[in-house]
């Protein structure tokens, strides 16, 4: 992955350097309250919205200590020291308390896994921005508790709404940052929403403008709560015709990757095959489910060489966002034998 670390870095730094155009998603009060981008989000206000501008960032903190040349490690840094302020993230941690429903649960699952690989890092400037984080770790705890607790139902589309796939990123995160009881609220919104579902509709997936598989976000959740034999049993109820040739395994070509919605589909093949594999790696663990894991994981390969074909484009509509999903599938794949 160190090869593909320069050329990842270099979206980066378009992307954190483009403020226009931005989709703000603000609520007006008043015909006052037009804040410009950086104004409302001062650590967060380019790469085309806020949740692609966390996940950018994301993207930023990881590929440092990846082999890159001194100039794209320097210029990250410059950026993201720019923008990882105590100041600025304090403005972001008061406008989602101001705004508790604003990207839920997506934008939040980003912004805590970017607090959680800074603070994984040994770098001593990169500890920094971990520490100036912190603070909107435990805002986001907070918003997920009163989110899993009014809501009697989860979200299951393919957008960025999807409940499933948010929760995932948050246990991780939670997980990795010893945050036991905010890792707790995730697992139980998993088991009250999810543990009983059986018989996945798979052939309807995917819609026209899915970046996520429903039914795979939901299956990836399951994986982190369910032990592994368990998960088994509940995949197989879950999706109990799952076959080599079924529709929510197959790879898709974007038609037009300037519509932004379309673009989407570029996605789905690089999440889809992230899930795949991590799914593939817990039937494998159940001893139970050989075939079921060789079916998933075979799936993987098409689906990773359209989906990281697809992040080489020049379109902003996707390179706005694709990189970090590419590299989060790539990571996922490293721990596979693809053959």
């Amino acid at each position: 992955m160190d090869v593909l670390a320069n050329h990842y870095a270099g979206i980066v730094l378009d992307n954190l350097s483009r403020p226009y155009p931005y989709a703000s998603h603000h609520v007006e009060t008043s015909p006052a309250d037009r804040p410009g981008p950086q104004e409302l989000h001062p650590a967060f206000f380019t790469s085309f919205d806020w949740h692609s501008c966390v996940h950018m960032s994301w993207l930023g903190v990881t590929l440092i200590g990846h082999g890159l040349d001194a100039g794209h490690d320097s210029q990250l840094r410059a950026m993201l020291a720019a923008n990882l302020t105590p100041e600025n993230l304090a403005a972001e941690g008061a406008y989602l308390l101001a705004n508790p429903s604003w990207e839920r649960p997506y934008g939040w699952a980003w912004l805590v896994r970017l607090a959680t690989t800074a603070a994984a890092s040994e770098d001593a400037q990169v500890q920094e921005w971990a520490a100036a984080l912190d603070p909107l770790v435990d805002v986001v705890a907070g918003l997920v508790a009163g989110w899993t607790d009014k809501a009697e139902f989860p979200v299951r589309h393919g957008l960025h709404t999807n409940a499933a796939f948010g929760l995932a990123l948050l246990l991780d995160a939670f997980r990795a940052l010893g945050r036991e009881q905010a890792a707790a609220v995730c697992e139980l919104a998993a088991l009250r929403w999810f543990r009983h579902d059986a018989g996945w509709p798979g052939g309807w997936e995917m819609s026209g403008q899915d970046f996520l598989s429903a039914g795979l976000s939901e299956a990836d959740l399951m994986a982190r709560v369910l032990g592994p034999d368990s998960f088994a049993s509940w995949f197989a109820a879950f999706l109990p015709d799952l076959a080599p040739d079924s529709r929510m395994l197959a790879s898709y070509a974007v038609t037009d990757e300037s519509d932004g919605y379309l673009a989407h589909l570029n996605g789905l093949n690089l999440t889809r095959a992230g899930q795949l594999i991590r799914i593939g790696r817990v039937l494998r663990r159940a001893g139970t489910a050989g075939r079921a894991a060789a079916v998933v994981e075979a799936a993987v390969p098409p689906l990773l060489e359209a989906g990281l074909a697809a992040v080489m484009t020049d379109e902003f509509m996707s390179s706005h966002w694709l990189a970090s999903f590419a590299w989060d599938a790539l990571a996922s794949a490293a721990t596979l034998d693809l053959g």
